[in-house]
C-alpha cells in the first residue's frame, strides 16, 4: 500500500492526541475555577482573567491555521496540525522540517510525495528536538527559580537586568530569523525574489506600529481597555499585512 501524508489513520491518531490535550486543559480549568472560588477570589477578576486569556488565544489560533496551511503542502495536514496544536511554533517547525528534508536532499515546499521512512524521520526531528525544553523544566526549573529569587533578594536591580537581558536575547533570536533573508536585496538567491526578504521585515514594522498606536491610545486617550487587546491585535494585523505586502513586493 502506498504511503500518504494525509492517510485517514493519521487523522484519527492526531485527533485522539489533540482531544487528550484539550481534555487536560478543560480538567485543569475546572479545577482552577473551583479552587479560586474556594479561596474567595473576586469573581470580577476571574471573569477578566478568562476574558483576557480567551482574547489572547485568537492571534495564536490564526497563526496556527496559517502555519498548518503553509506546511501542509509538503507534510500533509495531520503532522503540522499535531505539532502546532500541542507544543510548537511556525518558526521552529519550519526550521526543523527544513533541516530534516535538506539532509535527505529534498527541499521543503517542493516535495511531491514522501516515503514512510522519510515521514517518520521528519516527525522525529520535529518532535524530539522541541521536547528538550519540557525535559529541562523538572531538571533545572526549581534550581533556576531558586537562583533568581536568591539574586532578587540580594540585588533586585541586577535581578531585573538579568531577566530583561534573557528576554531580549530570546527576542533577538527571532529577530535574526526575520532578517536572515534581507541580504537577497544585494545578493539574490536563485529561485527567490530579491525583495522576498523584505516581507517579514515589513510585517514586523506593521506589528510594531500597531503596538505603538495602542500604547499612545492608552497614554493619550486613557483607553486602558486596549491593554488586553494590544498584543493579539498587533499580531493579527501584522499577519494580515503580509498578504498585501507580499503582493506589492512580489
Amino acid at each position: 500500500m502506498q504511503f500518504s501524508v494525509n492517510h485517514p489513520v493519521l487523522f484519527v491518531l492526531v485527533a485522539v492526541l489533540v482531544a487528550t490535550v484539550l481534555g487536560q486543559s478543560v480538567y485543569f480549568l475546572v479545577k482552577a475555577l473551583r479552587r479560586a472560588k474556594a479561596i474567595g477570589m473576586d469573581k470580577k477578576k476571574l471573569n477578566k482573567t478568562m476574558r483576557t486569556a480567551a482574547i489572547f488565544t485568537i492571534a495564536p489560533a490564526v497563526s496556527i491555521v496559517i502555519s498548518v496551511i503553509a506546511l501542509s503542502k509538503s507534510l500533509g495536514i495531520p503532522l503540522p496540525w499535531l505539532r502546532l496544536s500541542v507544543v510548537g511554533s511556525l518558526s521552529y517547525e519550519t526550521i526543523a522540517a527544513e533541516n530534516s528534508v535538506s539532509a535527505m536532499g529534498l527541499s521543503l515546499g517542493k516535495i511531491s510525495e514522501l516515503t514512510a521512512g522519510q515521514y517518520v524521520t521528519i516527525t522525529l526531528v520535529m518532535t524530539i528536538s522541541i521536547m528538550l525544553g519540557i525535559w529541562l523544566v523538572p531538571v533545572i526549573g526549581k534550581k533556576l527559580l531558586g537562583g533568581m529569587q536568591s539574586l532578587g533578594k540580594k540585588d533586585a536591580k541586577w535581578a531585573d537586568i538579568l531577566q530583561n537581558a534573557m528576554f531580549i536575547g530570546m527576542i533577538s533570536a527571532f529577530l535574526g530569523y526575520v532578517f536572515c533573508n534581507f541580504s537577497n536585496l544585494w545578493n539574490p538567491v536563485e529561485g527567490q525574489s530579491p525583495t522576498a526578504g523584505l516581507v517579514p521585515v515589513c510585517v514586523l514594522v506593521v506589528s510594531a506600529l500597531v503596538m505603538l498606536l495602542c500604547g499612545l491610545a492608552m497614554k493619550k486617550l486613557k483607553w486602558q481597555w486596549i491593554n488586553d487587546y494590544a498584543l493579539p491585535v498587533s499580531l493579527v494585523l501584522g499577519m494580515l499585512s503580509a498578504i498585501p505586502i507580499t503582493a506589492w513586493l512580489g
